[in-house]
């Protein structure tokens, strides 16, 4: 059976709260899953929450608790964003579950017993903010390391290393192979040249005596997961991989190989490009096993990264309240090109719910209902019509479903909502150029008015399906003034699909124009 499995990474800073990139990345996911599903295929949607690390246990200490209480508080922040933006995931993954210790503690057990892991004592630079020890290749021209290592402190100990350089050819001979392994394809070459400079092992534990909330290794106590090892795992963990059943986690052959990996620029190496494949391939995945990276951006302020100490941080929460879900999810889809960066502007976020919501398709379903409840009373007459502009706008709804799905099997949803938008724009100049209130004072046009009130209703009904994975509870309120109470499918966007004297109901505005800005939310 054909399956569609999406990942989003888990969360990787479990001490921040959330920000306009983390719901770009989920919102991302869940339209893609959802494209799927309207298309009819089985999807499992699993993203989650990154708890262990040296980051949480330093944020839980500062702010007086436990680790598992901190993590369990902002997990909850995180849940409560993801159920206002609609995130329509099937699995969560809670790095703190039983069951993902079980499967890294059993895949560390197997990677020790075949000879993949050994200790040594190390002595080196480590990034407590990307939890990671740091090589010369990390300094800068000045030869220091830069700003985006945050603290850097010297530290020697002893700790457990997986044999990571003994896969290197390995890989390099894989990305080279596969081109589609990283999305966009510029990506792919980037990719590969941090692979070609990969040199030495992974070290995969932190001792207790410095970081005690992470999962212990399972032969030696006294240390702990390293916590990219530990996070990296959740993608298979709670696919079932290694499980004795009975535990809630679904089958893995049920799900795996995964389809997609939606994760952002700044984790594509060394964690998910490069430890990452390397660790399905020494557990035995085949390479047609190991999943695509769907490498996106940034979601910029001013052409800068988003950070704490230059207080640009945009609260994705508070933007869901002053101007709906909807509004931020349509917005982030259609502005940001997959793969680049883009600035994040309030008034731009307004401008393109109001020209293309509220004056675009909002219009045209207000402009439809009106008419057709003032001319027939709101009901449709499916005629045979041989006008030459109805046929043209028949053929550019096949047009939209057409390109829109190209764009969206290629990723590219910002393409795919401009194809759905230039129909919405072809749809309101029909209007113009029809002008049904002239023709409802003209009996002998009464046939040529049937057939446009009815070519608009059915361009209404395949907007909606189309435009369901980036706006579903906004095309559900459309289907519903439609009158049309059947589940969105993409094999129903195609025309004819609303029958002879079928009932339209009232309609009630759904996407009201919103104000211009205040002050920018932050």
């Amino acid at each position: 059976m054909a399956k569609t499995f999406y990942i989003t990474t888990a969360i990787d800073y479990t001490n921040a709260a959330p920000h306009i990139g983390h719901a770009y990345e989920k919102i991302l996911a869940d339209v893609l899953a959802r494209y799927h599903r309207l298309k009819g295929e089985p999807v499992y949607f699993l993203t989650g929450v990154d708890q262990h690390g040296q980051k949480v246990q330093q944020a839980a200490q500062k702010a007086g608790i436990e680790p598992a209480r901190y993590a369990a508080d902002v997990t909850e922040k995180f849940t409560a964003l993801w159920a206002k933006l609609g995130i329509s995931y099937d699995g969560w993954a809670a790095t703190t579950d039983p069951r993902h210790r079980q499967c890294v503690q059993r895949i560390l057990q197997r990677l020790r017993d075949e000879g993949q892991l050994y200790k040594a004592n190390y002595g080196g630079y480590y990034s407590v903010r990307q939890e990671q020890f740091l090589t010369d290749k990390e300094r800068g021209e000045n030869g220091e390391f830069g700003p985006e290592w945050g603290d850097v402190v010297y530290i020697e100990e002893e700790n457990w290393y997986f044999r990571l350089a003994q896969h290197r050819d390995w890989l390099i001979a894989f990305v080279e192979g596969r081109p589609e392994f990283v999305f966009p394809g510029f990506r792919h070459t980037e990719l590969l040249n941090a692979v070609r400079k990969l040199a030495g092992d992974l070290s995969i534990s932190r001792p207790k005596e410095r970081l005690a909330w992470g999962i212990e290794l399972p032969f030696d106590p006294a240390y702990v997961t390293y916590v990219w090892f530990d996070a990296l795992i959740n993608y298979i963990s709670f696919a079932g991989y290694l499980s004795d059943g009975g535990d809630g986690l679904p089958r893995f052959e049920d799900l795996w190989p995964a389809d997609v990996h939606v994760i952002g620029k700044d984790i594509m190496a060394p964690a998910h490009g490069i430890y990452w494949p390397i660790m399905l391939h020494a557990l035995g995945f085949s390479d047609q096993d190991i999943p695509r990276l769907l490498v996106h951006g940034y979601v910029n302020i001013g052409g800068a990264k988003m950070s704490k100490s230059l207080g640009n941080i945009v609260d994705p929460d508070a933007l869901a309240d002053k101007y709906g879900a909807e509004s931020l999810r349509y917005y982030l889809m259609r502005d940001c090109t997959m793969g680049q960066d883009m600035d994040f502007a309030e008034d731009r976020l307004v401008s393109r719910f109001n020209t293309d919501l509220a004056n675009g398709l909002g219009n045209l379903l207000n402009r439809t209902l009106n008419m057709a409840a003032r001319y027939r009373n709101g009901v449709l007459a499916r005629t045979q019509s041989d006008d030459a502009d109805v046929r043209e706008i028949e053929q550019a709804a096949a047009a939209a479903v057409a390109n829109f799905t190209a764009r969206m099997e290629e990723y590219q949803i910002h393409a795919a909502l401009e194809a759905v938008w230039e129909f919405v724009t072809r749809c309101n100049q029909f209007v113009d150029s029809s002008a049904p209130w002239k023709l409802a004072k003209d009996p002998a046009q009464a046939a040529r008015l049937d057939a446009v009130l009815y070519t608009l209703a059915e361009s209404l009904r395949i907007i909606a399906i189309l435009a369901t994975p980036v706006l579903p509870n906004a095309c559900a309120a459309i289907r519903a003034q439609l009158n049309i109470d059947t589940a969105p499918a993409l094999s129903d966007a195609k025309w004819a699909g609303l029958p002879d004297k079928h009932s339209l109901s009232a309609p009630v505005p759904v996407f009201p124009r919103i104000e211009p800005p205040g002050p920018p939310i932050s």
